[in-house]
């Protein structure tokens, strides 16, 4: 048996990942792989249960399966809270335990939604990449000041930028591999040319390299590589980079495919990985069957992909969602007239059927 973790979470994380696991375990039917599913409670359903955002046990748990499916945690209701008992501490807390040191997040732009994209169609047309962001590394973990007194009596405040060459080679090693399943295509981002930690960046990149004779690799500075994802997103296949470049960029990347609804993201992990797609928890939608739910089922199939290793079934969820899209099946974030409307129960029927 493959044993799944599914974290529901806050607001539409409830609905979105009762869609997915109806999906997976119609999957689980044609392709016999053996899931089983447990629910734990994170963020602040945690909270108001056990008065902490993560529990050891449910941690504990995650760190047996072999993978976790998050919805989304967060909500209004808890932002008076100290920081500490915040509902986004929990995932700062499964990704220190599970040590989650790479996040990867695709960005595909669907045919039949180019002309949701803010970009002109010409432009983001066929476009499908890969960002695999370092998750655990750089100035948002090393040593910080948030004030002091300097020697002109000044107040200010710093951050460090720090990577080890391991945990460089570890995040790039991982890219080439994905590269390798994809179009072999890896853009390494940093800012080498003013920073010291961006030049350990590259040379180390540049040495994992020749590990991957059939890869190629190229080297974009980061203010470029956000201008080329504008400019030509079609370029890239995967784009690995650094925890800050690769917080900004993934976002940046994220509105290019026209909706948040549809972006899955993959954590890969030392002990296991957890999948989640990227948007928020959206209490002011939550309840009323509105919510999309393929970012999060396109997670499904990446934690089929990554994970437990069934690309065939990973690949059928996938096609399943594009046959949803071309039939003219739409959720309310990605409707526009002339399209067939639908909520969340009913877009999970669809795609169950389409598999």
């Amino acid at each position: 048996m493959k044993k799944i973790i599914v974290i529901p979470g806050d607001g539409i994380g409830q609905e979105i990942t009762k869609s997915a696991v109806e999906v997976l375990k119609k999957v689980d039917e044609k392709f016999n792989i053996g899931l089983e599913f447990e629910t734990r409670d994170a963020g602040g359903t945690s909270y108001e249960k056990f008065g902490t955002p993560l529990t050891d046990e449910a941690l504990d748990a995650c760190k047996k399966a072999d993978g976790v499916l998050f919805g989304a945690v967060g909500g209004k209701k808890w932002d008076s809270l100290p920081v500490h008992l915040r509902p986004e501490k929990a995932i700062f807390g499964l990704r220190k335990g599970l040590g989650l040191f790479a996040n990867l997040r695709p960005t595909k732009v669907y045919p039949e939604l180019i002309n949701s994209s803010p970009l002109k169609p010409e432009l983001v047309g066929g476009s499908d990449l890969l960002i695999v962001r370092e998750l655990v590394g750089g100035i948002y973990f090393g040593k910080r000041c948030e004030s002091e007194i300097n020697a002109q009596g000044d107040e200010q405040a710093w951050d460090t930028e720090i990577y080890s060459v391991p945990e460089i080679e570890r995040i790039t090693k991982l890219a080439f591999e994905t590269a390798k399943l994809r179009r072999g295509k890896v853009t390494s981002v940093d800012k080498a040319n003013v920073l010291a930690a961006s030049r350990l960046w590259r040379k180390v990149v540049v040495d994992v390299a020749k590990d991957f004779p059939e890869v190629e690799l190229n080297h974009l500075y980061v203010d470029n590589a956000a201008m080329q994802l504008v400019l030509n997103p079609k370029q890239f296949d995967v784009i690995v980079t650094n925890n800050i470049f690769g917080d900004i960029l993934s976002d940046e990347a994220a509105v290019i495919g026209g909706s948040i609804g549809l972006m899955p993201s993959a954590s890969i992990g030392e002990l296991t990985s957890l999948y989640e797609p990227i948007h928020g928890s959206a209490p002011d939608i939550a309840g009323k069957d509105i919510a999309n739910p393929m970012g999060t089922i396109l997670s499904a199939a990446m934690l089929l992909r990554y994970s437990l290793k069934e690309e065939a079934a990973a690949q059928t969820i996938e096609a399943a969602i594009d046959k949803t899209l071309a039939d003219g099946w739409r959720t309310a974030d990605i409707f526009t007239e002339g399209f067939k409307k639908i909520g969340t129960a009913q877009a999970t029927e669809i795609i169950c059927k389409n598999l």
